[in-house]
């Protein structure tokens, strides 16, 4: 069921405390029939409420191994999605918010990544030369285009294993949507930045030349991560001025010159693992979303550690904020009459391609 606005309802009006006794009542009511996934980068009124935290994937494969009968994903819509496709028929993915989408999977949609493989065709044959691999941060369709290609998922700790794969089958890869994962990726493994184009879905082929395209080894979907856009070289360098013996972590969702300037480069799961194993004592600079960094900085300080935002502006994944203490208790509260709301259910042909490519994905990962 799809809900109407959560204005409509009086928990618009609720405070963060009274809806924090609801969650814990609502939870208790509902006991093993639910199980709430908390991403990283949720706020803290609303990440204490999970069961299981961590990245997309990680989540999603806990809730199927649960017993739980419904899904609550505090998180994003692909999130939601990945958690409908891997669970069990008998588990439903719950969205608590609508409106919580991500502006880099939004940069390519099906149509956009089907006209970009057409005309591509008119240069080679993209069945026989390219493999397409999205990552994880995408819509199932795209997902399952890739399962209808021979292609793949992947995600920010396996990408690299996925890309030697991908190349094992073919000689070049469509890398969507994310083009810095995929530039990153493609640098640690020695491909040079001139065998790596940028496709720009805004233009004929891609703003490419024929020749262009034949040389490219990787062609990079112009997205990006608006959170972790904001982080600048300019921005370690200050760091490194006022702590010259300071660590630089930095998701591979940042800029090339970025993740070039950081001493480590990784997932949010590596980010936390890095810092929370380090020294006493250490200072780390960190490239990722505000939440975690925050989280993370009162986790560690009792060690002697402090953990800095890269940048001086405040930047917070402003889609997964939309995911509030006021929705999760009108989802659960619903919950508990029996009543679903904000269900994320992907159709099972698009379901089945895309099983198709994470499976994949797995298998090449284990």
């Amino acid at each position: 069921m799809v809900a109407n606005p959560l204005e409509l309802h009086p928990y618009a009006s609720l405070s963060d405390a009274e809806c924090r006794q609801r969650i814990i009542a609502a939870k208790q009511a509902l006991g093993d029939r639910v199980v709430i996934l908390g991403h990283h980068y949720q706020r803290d009124e609303v990440f204490e409420h999970a069961d299981f935290s961590g990245d997309s994937l990680k989540l999603s494969r806990e809730a199927a191994r649960s017993n739980a009968e419904y899904i609550v994903f505090c998180g994003v819509h692909f999130m939601a999605e990945v958690a409908d496709i891997l669970s069990r028929p008998d588990q439903v993915s719950i969205l608590p918010d609508l409106s919580a989408g991500c502006s880099m999977a939004d940069m390519a949609d099906l149509p956009k990544v089907e006209q970009a493989w057409q005309e591509l065709a008119s240069v080679l044959d993209p069945d026989e030369t390219i493999t397409p691999v999205t990552y994880i941060n995408s819509d199932a369709n795209l997902k399952a285009f890739c399962g209808d290609h021979q292609g793949v998922v992947c995600t920010s700790t396996n990408a690299q294993k996925i890309l030697e794969w991908s190349f094992a089958q073919r000689e070049k890869v469509l890398f969507f949507p994310d083009q810095h994962l995929g530039r990153n990726t493609g640098v640690k493994m020695g491909i040079p930045l001139e065998q790596m184009v940028e496709w720009d879905f805004d233009k004929p082929m891609g703003g490419l030349t024929p020749d262009q395209i034949k040389q490219a080894k990787m062609i990079l979907w112009k997205g990006f991560c608006s959170v972790h856009q904001m982080f600048r070289p300019v921005q370690i360098d200050n760091f490194r001025k006022e702590h010259p013996d300071g660590k630089v972590i930095s998701h591979p969702e940042c800029s090339y010159e970025v993740c070039q300037q950081s001493e480590y480069v990784g997932s949010t799961e590596y980010i936390i693992k890095t810092i929370t194993e380090s020294e006493p004592g250490t200072h780390w600079l960190v490239g990722t979303e505000l939440n975690l960094v925050n989280r993370l900085h009162q986790q560690v300080k009792e060690q002697g550690k402090t953990v800095q935002f890269m940048s001086p502006t405040v930047c917070m994944c402003s889609t997964m904020f939309r995911i509030d203490p006021q929705h999760l208790a009108w989802v659960l509260e619903n919950l508990v009459e029996d009543n679903v709301v904000n269900r994320i259910e992907v159709p099972e042909k698009v379901a089945k391609s895309a099983r198709v490519a994470l499976q994949r994905m797995l298998d090449i990962s284990a």
